[in-house]
């Protein structure tokens, strides 16, 4: 691996120039005939008669494949050049500009999906067993189904057109908000205004006078943002409902549980195991509290580190560590990333302007992906570069399938995310030689099982509430800080003296349009991937391969059947969650055999 390395990103080799680039309004332009196209053939398009004629629609497919390719080249571009700068007025002109010819494309797929709709049952069976189309069997299949439960093609078409300057709208004015939230901080004696991504990473320091200020100006900063954020949250959610309403669908999580190609009932059963082994993570809240010397923690103390690590985390040193870690588990993941460092496709400067969070994107026209987070050196950090090249790593396992057949659903991209952070983490863990150390990176470990079982919880708990409230009309700022503290109390079980009223406000995932109800699936994954990890320990280096051939077959299976295939696995029983909350619930006992004496 190459030194030093690289802190910010490289773009150029996707298009040069930025938001100005020649070549990418030349790519857009180009995009954007082409869509034209592809409306003149689906408006030409009829349901096949026989599966002689079924032929004649392979090249509505193809560039149906192509066009949807290179609009998320063009999407991830663009969102790539906004979040490294949120004040590059290009790059939000870009977007709308994406946006708009994403509406369009969807409006087409729609009509055709109406073709397929109307296609009778037998000639289906003749074109999808196709050599040519057998392949996208799955998908195409999958987008029949679901256009028999939408409404007209003319009028979803027309919601996907006013989606744009409505429903996509409000998410880009949401985007304008965080862009001009700036937090006072003194650093050295100066006063500094920070931007939300860096006033973030201090709500986790070490001191707790700097996370308690912190947090103090942070809860101001979105209070004072709260009534703004209210309006594109209640018109986000209004613009679901209404269309849910024009569709016949009742229940907010059909959705989401569609697009994640899961059932209610795994969902239950999995959020059902974890609350019955959410008393063990109380007892480390509470042990936790004593260790820091406080009565209860409060919100900011949830992510406070205990035990001392040996300091900050040089970044060369962070990469090094994971393509150590990954190389135990296997050389092809390590091989990988060590190819996105050297690439430099990874963004991790510390500075003003930047877009919070961490996220990754793939460019399936380079056949490469961009990761982009802030890195200041903690062991969350290591975490969260590690997750993220778990998702490079699953597109580049897809890279080379139809276009259609590398849409995997958010529960398993987080799935394989999640897997490659725990590789790192127990690693970390296990290798410690230092009492102190290792119970610092232990705790680190616990404090991802507080974010999934308890965090997200109380975002799937306040947003499933927030929809049934708005149902009866606008729901205030107040209202909704009521509703977020409702929901941290329960999923927190009332362990804490102080909670985080506007975190609705500050979360981005609440506002995001490409995926409802962005938080379950998070929690899914994490669970999915402990309980592979489970299995990656018991079987050792053999598992490998059949973890990349279970994440090759995302983009084409429910959850269900995927765990059925691989692993003999029924995911509507409790016993493979159960599995994966022993491991959790086996780390959090050994912390509290270590602390046993400290309280």
């Amino acid at each position: 691996m190459k030194q030093p390395l690289s802190l910010t990103w490289e773009l150029e080799s996707i298009f040069p120039g930025g938001s100005a680039s020649p070549q990418f309004e030349s790519f857009l332009s180009q995009l954007e005939s082409d869509i034209e196209r592809l409306r003149a053939q689906v408006a030409a398009a009829a349901a096949p008669a026989d599966a002689a004629s079924t032929k004649g629609l392979d090249q509505v497919i193809e560039l149906l494949q192509s066009c949807a390719g290179r609009l998320t080249q063009a999407s991830e571009f663009a969102g790539c050049l906004g979040a490294q700068n949120q004040l590059d007025k290009g790059a939000v002109r870009l977007s709308s500009k994406v946006t708009g010819l994403r509406a369009g494309y969807e409006g087409i797929s729609s009509a055709f999906d109406n073709v397929l709709r109307q296609t009778s049952d037998a000639v289906w069976a003749e074109w999808m067993a196709r050599p040519e189309i057998a392949p996208l069997n799955f998908v195409l299949s999958e987008s029949r189904n679901l256009a028999r439960e939408k409404m007209s093609p003319e009028l979803e078409s027309l919601a996907l057109e006013l989606a744009v300057d409505g429903y996509h709208g409000w998410s880009e004015h949401y985007e304008t908000i965080v862009g001009q939230i700036q937090i006072p901080c003194e650093e050295d004696g100066e006063e500094k205004l920070l931007s939300a991504g860096q006033a973030f990473n201090k709500l986790a320091d070490e001191n707790p006078e700097v996370r308690s200020t912190m947090f103090r100006k942070w809860e101001e900063a979105w209070g004072g943002a709260a009534d703004y954020c209210a309006d594109t949250l209640n018109h986000l959610a209004g613009f679901r409902l209404k269309l849910y309403k024009g569709r016949g669908w009742e229940d907010v999580l059909k959705e989401p549980l569609g697009i994640n190609r899961m059932s209610r009932e795994t969902l239950d059963v999995m959020w059902d195991v974890i609350t019955k082994s959410k008393p063990a993570l109380v007892s480390y809240l509470k042990r936790k509290a004593e260790i820091l010397g406080l009565e209860s923690l409060a919100w900011v103390d949830v992510d406070a580190p205990v035990g001392k690590s040996s300091g900050k985390i040089p970044y060369e040193q962070a990469a090094a560590d994971i393509v150590t870690q990954f190389r135990k588990f296997s050389p092809k993941l390590a091989d990988f990333a060590e190819r996105a460092f050297d690439k430099d496709w990874i963004e991790v400067e510390d500075r003003a302007a930047k877009r919070p969070g961490g996220f990754c994107v793939s460019f399936p026209e380079s056949k490469e992906s961009r990761i982009f987070m802030t890195y200041s050196g903690t062991p969350s950090n290591v975490s969260t570069l590690a997750h993220e090249l778990g998702h490079a790593y699953h597109s580049f396992l897809l890279e080379d399938q139809p276009l259609f057949n590398q849409n995997y659903a958010m529960n398993v991209a987080e799935t394989a995310s999640t897997f490659a952070e725990v590789i790192v983490s127990d690693a970390q863990v296990k290798s410690a030689t230092d009492s102190e150390e290792k119970l610092a990176l232990l705790e680190a470990k616990i404090q991802n099982s507080v974010a999934f079982f308890m965090n997200i919880h109380a975002r799937f708990l306040f947003e499933t509430r927030f929809y049934e409230k708005r149902k009866a009309g606008l729901v205030s700022s107040e209202e909704l800080s009521a509703l977020m503290e409702e929901a941290q109390k329960e999923a927190f079980c009332g362990v804490l003296s102080e909670y985080h009223p506007h975190f609705w406000a500050s979360k981005l995932h609440f506002y995001i349009t490409d995926v409802p109800f962005y938080n379950f699936p998070y929690t899914v994954g994490y669970m999915f991937s402990t309980g592979l990890y489970r299995l990656a320990l018991e079987e050792g280096a053999s598992f490998a391969g059949k973890y990349d051939s279970l994440l090759q077959d995302t983009g084409v299976m429910t959850l269900e059947d995927l765990v059925s295939k691989h692993l003999g696995v029924d995911l509507s029983k409790p016993d493979f969650w159960q599995g994966a909350a022993d491991l959790i619930v086996a780390d959090i006992n050994e912390f509290l055999e270590m602390t046993e004496q400290r309280g």
